[in-house]
């Protein structure tokens, strides 16, 4: 179960064997089954997760009592609320399982230890943020400047593998858009198709 985030971490700086031992020490095996979930609002996020098999989405209930996605989360990928964790308060984000789910989570106050004692993962944690941050910028500027198919292409090239695992109604929210305005972009999409 480590190997696969021991070759998450390696791509980004050099842990020895006895450090990974180390780390592994620290992690949290854990399983969310479908509908399940790893976070609810109210409660203080206490984890980062990073995902070993399965599928979870981030989001809040916006006044209409709507879904509103904010992440799609799949294997090789971390999932957190940042925002609650590092300040240690109440989560305003539910985080749930799509699919069954295997996790290693690391709490707050072993993140801190580990920094510590293996300060390559330091870097390795800050250049995920910063890499979180690019994804969140371009998504905001997408929302506001690209027109709703446009977003749907990039969102289809960038996470190919997502749009066949998730309910096209939870692929619409993430957009932004309305499940009958994604139905009439694929629908224009499939008539645009040359016919070979």
């Amino acid at each position: 179960m480590y190997s696969e985030i021991d070759k998450h971490l390696s791509k980004h700086t050099f842990i020895s064997e006895g450090e990974f031992e180390l780390l592994h020490s620290y992690l949290r095996k854990r399983v969310v089954r479908k509908r399940g979930f790893l976070l609810s609002q109210g409660e203080v996020c206490n984890f980062e997760a990073y995902i070993v098999k399965g599928c979870l989405k981030k989001y809040y209930i916006d006044e209409k009592g709507d879904e509103v996605i904010l992440q799609f989360a799949v294997e090789d990928w971390w999932v957190s609320d940042i925002g609650s964790f590092s300040e240690q308060k109440p989560s305003n984000l539910f985080i749930e399982a799509l699919e069954d789910t295997e996790l290693l989570m690391i709490d707050y106050t072993n993140k801190e230890k580990i920094f510590q004692e293996i300060p390559g993962l330091e870097r390795v944690f800050r250049l995920m943020i910063q890499k979180a941050y690019a994804v969140l910028e371009s998504r905001f500027y997408s929302s506001i400047a690209k027109p709703a198919e446009e977003r749907y292409l990039d969102f289809v090239k960038k996470y190919p593998g997502i749009v066949q695992r998730v309910p096209q109604t939870q692929v619409a929210s993430y957009l932004g858009i309305t499940p009958e305005s994604l139905s009439r972009i694929k629908s224009k999409m499939i008539k645009k198709k040359p016919v070979s």
